[in-house]
């Protein structure tokens, strides 16, 4: 399999959009660039799609692949019920690099789940990973875009080196924003669990449940 490498940052990258939705919709993995890492992208529903995301990555089935999401309307589409605790962390950290593990409904494919009834969902900063799911109708299944057991790819070079000639797509982005992966957290049962370390600080979240006014940050304004 050849890898086309087509890039995001000439003419908007429309024709890149459109062939990679294209792709989607016909059950194959793309790679593309989001708000924290490259990420490899599948339709969730499509359980083929699903099962090459493990292929292509070499990952365990027993662990499930996160959704990305467009906006909170998909949310509805993929989560039995949504805790307050959740809604605070949402209000406040959406979009970002939070991922929040929640109840699935059913409807979801259980090689997704890695045959689990939870499943971890992100609204993130990244208006292509946002545009292709609005246009899908549904949210994306993304993984990093990596081998099991290797970095995950802050690059289009990097994802070449690891996964060039397994997928039929790669858009570039140019090099990732965030660097590390998502912060995970656990909000399916009645206690709190801390996943995986990331860019949101578990120290941020702790003090965020436990505030009774949460206040959206303002974004950091920078010098062009």
């Amino acid at each position: 399999m050849k890898t086309v490498l087509l890039s995001l940052r000439e003419a908007g990258g429309v024709d890149a959009v459109a062939y990679g939705l294209r792709l989607l919709r016909e059950g194959a993995i793309i790679a593309l660039p989001t708000d924290t890492v490259y990420g490899l992208a599948a339709d969730p529903f499509n359980e083929e799609a699903v099962q090459k995301l493990f292929s292509v990555k070499a990952r365990r089935a027993k662990i499930a692949i996160p959704l990305l999401l467009a906006d909170m309307v998909q949310l509805d589409m993929v989560v039995s019920a949504v805790p307050m605790a959740a809604r605070r962390l949402m209000a406040v950290m959406w979009p970002g690099a939070l991922t929040i593990v929640l109840l699935a409904r059913p409807i979801l494919p259980a090689k997704l789940l890695a045959g689990g009834d939870t499943v971890a969902v992100r609204l993130p900063d990244a208006p292509v990973v946002r545009q292709l799911a609005h246009e899908m109708g549904r949210p994306l299944a993304v993984t990093s875009a990596n081998r099991a057991g290797l970095p995950p790819a802050q690059s289009a070079g990097e994802v070449i080196s690891q996964l060039g000639g397994r997928i039929p797509l790669l858009l570039d982005g140019g090099p990732a924003k965030g660097g590390a992966p998502s912060t995970i957290v656990d909000l399916s049962g009645s206690e709190v669990k801390f996943l995986r370390p990331g860019p949101i600080s578990w120290e941020a979240i702790r003090q965020l449940l436990s505030d009774p006014n949460p206040v959206k940050p303002e974004p950091q304004k920078t010098d062009h």
